[in-house]
C-alpha cells in the first residue's frame, strides 16, 4: 500500500526532511511530485505554497498558488533585492507565525522553466506568471507571490521561517486595551477589525494577535 502523503506538522512528528537540502530530481519526476503538493495544497484550502520536504519528500520540489499556479523544479535563486520586513506563517509550524526579512523581487531558475522567473510587484518591469485576485491589488499579490516562492525555495535547502526570523521585535503600540475598544488582529492571512472583548479569545487561542503593521502573508 503506498504511503499516504500529508503536511507533517514539525510540533507533533519528526520530519527528517525539513532541514536538510534535498536531492535534485528530473523534470518528469518532479512533475509527479507536484501534481500531489497540489492536491494536498487544494485539499487543506489554508496555505498557498507547498514543498516536498514538508511532507518528508527528499526532492527540491515545491507548488505556489497566489495568482495562479506555479511549479518550481530544482529552484535555485539567482538575484534577489530590496529587502523588506514581512509577516509569515507556514504549514509545517501551525499557528506561529512570525516576522522574517525577505526580498521584493527575487530572480528564479527552474529546470520546468526555460526562462528564468522574475518576481516582484510591477516596479519591476515585468508581468510575473499568475491570477488570484482575492480583493487584493495586483502589486500585493506579486509581492506575496515572490515572498511565499522564496519561502518554498528555502525549505528546498532545508531551511524555516525561524531561519528568517527578523530580531527586531516589532513595536507594540499598545499593551492594555478598553473592552469595547476597536483594535485590528491578524492570523498572518487576513486583518479583522473587532471590539477587544471579542478579540480576546482569538488572541488567546494564539491564533490571532494584535496588528502592528506591515504586510501578511
Amino acid at each position: 500500500m503506498s504511503k499516504i502523503l500529508k503536511i507533517i506538522n514539525c510540533y507533533k512528528e519528526k520530519n527528517p526532511s525539513i532541514n536538510r537540502v534535498s536531492k535534485k530530481v528530473t523534470v518528469e519526476e518532479g512533475q509527479e511530485i507536484a501534481t500531489k503538493l497540489f492536491k494536498i495544497l487544494n485539499s487543506r484550502k489554508d496555505g498557498i505554497g507547498l514543498a516536498a520536504p514538508q511532507c518528508n519528500i527528499d526532492a527540491r520540489v515545491a507548488v505556489v498558488n497566489v495568482r495562479e499556479p506555479i511549479i518550481l523544479i530544482n529552484p535555485e535563486i539567482v538575484k534577489q533585492w530590496d529587502e523588506i520586513d514581512y509577516y509569515e506563517g507556514c504549514l509545517s509550524f501551525p499557528k506561529k507565525p512570525v516576522h522574517t526579512k525577505r526580498y521584493k523581487y527575487v530572480i528564479v531558475k527552474c529546470d520546468n522553466y526555460e526562462e528564468q522567473l522574475y518576481l516582484g510587484p510591477l516596479e519591476l518591469g515585468n508581468d510575473s506568471i499568475g491570477t488570484w485576485e482575492n480583493g487584493k491589488s495586483q502589486d500585493d499579490l506579486r509581492l506575496l507571490e515572490s515572498v511565499c516562492v522564496q519561502h518554498e525555495v528555502d525549505h528546498c535547502f532545508g531551511q524555516v521561517i525561524f531561519d528568517r526570523e527578523s530580531k527586531v521585535n516589532p513595536i507594540r503600540v499598545k499593551k492594555k486595551w478598553r473592552r469595547n475598544e476597536l483594535v485590528s488582529i491578524t492570523d498572518g492571512k487576513e486583518i479583522k477589525e473587532i471590539k477587544y472583548k471579542k478579540a480576546k479569545s482569538l488572541i488567546d487561542s494564539g491564533d490571532w494577535e494584535i496588528y502592528t503593521g506591515g504586510p501578511i502573508t
